[in-house]
Parts: structure tokens; C-alpha cells; sequence
């Protein structure tokens, strides 16, 4: 399995997220580094997790604050390859990330103002460099759902291929910090049985090795996590069995 492990930002500190409530979110509490400072913490993910791809949550940007521009240039001079969420709504945010040198830019459902944005970031990005989050609370889309023809999830992420999107992410934000697994293994399977082509990201929960190997049985190539790196439940040895 692939291994993205996950930093959310805000006020300049790496938090814990609890089920997608921010306002609840408080700086983290790790077993791997005593600190809560991103670029430290970037710093341990690869050094002693040999993880030099980091995805990267930047929640004042996606609540609508200006992106941490600084922080991010701080990461990549680490060596590392950056995952930036931060709350697109329209191609110039897309645009924008590109032209920093973000590798991946994420769109998520949560805060993009429609399908044809994707299109846009796709053709003029490639669709390479372009991660649609199919965000959903308690299983269900959140977002603007009425610029989407079928606003179900499946409906919505076979939209957003049919636009050119080749990498999907499915993220439950209610499981985020949680400790009880993605719960989307379901959707995920389907979408990796009618897709095929398309690399299927899961996130939110993850907990262990056995988590991996569900996930990875549904189709899932690559995960997301931070918890579980955090309490050492999830060591390199373990996800490269």
C-alpha cells in the first residue's frame, strides 16, 4: 500500500482532527516528535517513516483565509512532495497551487463550486496532478450538490471521471480521527470494480495493518493517514507486508 500520512493545519500548527468537527480540532499529541510545528513534523514523517509525500490540509485556507504560502515552500524544501487541500472553489485557486509547484492539488466536494471546475483543473493541469475528494459526512455528499447531475456519491464521482478525473479520493469526514476505519470500503469497491483505470485513495480512520488489507482488498492503492502514524499503531514494517 501506499502511505500518504496526513497533516491538518491551522493557526500554524499540526492538529488532530475529530469527525470533521474543527472547531473541537487541538494540536496533536505524538508518540513520533513532541511537536506540533508542521515543518517538524513533515521532518519525522520522513525521516523515521521514510515518507516524503505528505498530504496537507490547510484548514484556514479552506474555512476562506489566504493559503499558508510560506509553509508550504517550508515542507518542499524538506524534500518533500506535497498533497495541498486548500479549500478550492474555482479554477484559479487550482491555477494558483500549480504555478507555487504543488505536485497534487486537491478539490474536494466540500468547497468546489462544480463539476466543470475539475474539468477546467484536468485539461490545462492534467489530470495527473488533480485529486477530486468525493467529501461525504455520515456517508452521505457535502458541498454544493446542485451544480452535480446525480447528487448521490456514485453519481458524483462518476461525473467527476467523466470530466477527466483519474485519481478519487473518498474521505468520510465524520471518521477522521475516529479510530474506526474508513467505513466506505463499500463505495470504494464498486467504484475501483466500474473504474478500473482510476487510482482509488481512501482515508479517515484508518487504524492498522488489518484496516490496509480491507482496503486494499476493495480496490484502495493508496491511504491516508495521521492517527495511526501518530500512536505508532501503523509502522513501515507493517504496511509493506
Amino acid at each position: 500500500m501506499r502511505i500518504i500520512p496526513v497533516m491538518d493545519i491551522t493557526n500554524g500548527v499540526v492538529v488532530r482532527g475529530i469527525g470533521g468537527r474543527r472547531e473541537e480540532y487541538r494540536p496533536i499529541a505524538s508518540k513520533l516528535t513532541a511537536s506540533s510545528r508542521p515543518v517538524e513534523v513533515a521532518q519525522v514523517f520522513r525521516d523515521q517513516l521514510g515518507l516524503r509525500e505528505i498530504y496537507l490540509a490547510d484548514l484556514d485556507a479552506i474555512a476562506g483565509g489566504p493559503p499558508s504560502w510560506s509553509l508550504y515552500g517550508e515542507i518542499q524544501a524538506l524534500g518533500c512532495r506535497l498533497w495541498v487541500d486548500r479549500g478550492v472553489r474555482t479554477f484559479a485557486d487550482a491555477l494558483e497551487l500549480a504555478q507555487f509547484g504543488i505536485e497534487s492539488i486537491v478539490v474536494g466536494l466540500e468547497t468546489v463550486t462544480g463539476p466543470e471546475v475539475l474539468e477546467a483543473a484536468c485539461r490545462e493541469l492534467g489530470p495527473s496532478r488533480v485529486i477530486f475528494s468525493l467529501d461525504l459526512k455520515d456517508d452521505r455528499p457535502t458541498g454544493r450538490l446542485t451544480a452535480w447531475k446525480q447528487p448521490d456519491a456514485h453519481g458524483i464521482a462518476t461525473q467527476a471521471i467523466e470530466k477527466g478525473i483519474r485519481r478519487l479520493l473518498i474521505l468520510d469526514l465524520t471518521r477522521i480521527g475516529m479510530g474506526q476505519g474508513t467505513g466506505t470500503q463499500d463505495l470504494c469497491y464498486r467504484l475501483a470494480r466500474d473504474h478500473r483505470h482510476i487510482e482509488i485513495i481512501a482515508g479517515g480512520g484508518v487504524r492498522d495493518a488489518e484496516d490496509l488489507r480491507c482496503l486494499r482488498d476493495c480496490g484502495v492503492t493508496t491511504v491516508l493517514v495521521a492517527s495511526a502514524l501518530h500512536e505508532k499503531q501503523l509502522r513501515p514494517e507493517r504496511w509493506q507486508e
